[in-house]
């Protein structure tokens, strides 16, 4: 494993003692990491929701009386 050194500002810090201190983290670096696997987790997400819309069919003009129809279908669902 590599070391790496940042700065950041100092209510940073302390947010990141509360981290530990609440018992969910070990020190800094397990907190970071946890950070950027996070980070790497929704990244790898994103992707694939994107291949799979890119990959879902035929594309469609997206117009404003596409999106008015979407949100009306959506208030009806949610009024149900």
């Amino acid at each position: 494993m590599t070391t790496l050194n940042i700065s950041i500002p100092e209510s940073m810090q302390e947010f990141v003692n509360q981290q530990i201190a609440s018992g969910n983290y070990n020190n800094a670096s397990e907190y970071i990491l946890h950070l950027i696997y996070r980070d790497q987790q929704q990244t790898t997400e994103l992707e694939t929701m994107l291949l799979e819309g890119i990959n879902s069919g035929q594309p469609i003009e997206v117009t404003e009386s596409w999106w008015e129809q979407k949100r009306s279908a959506l208030v009806e669902k949610l009024s149900d």
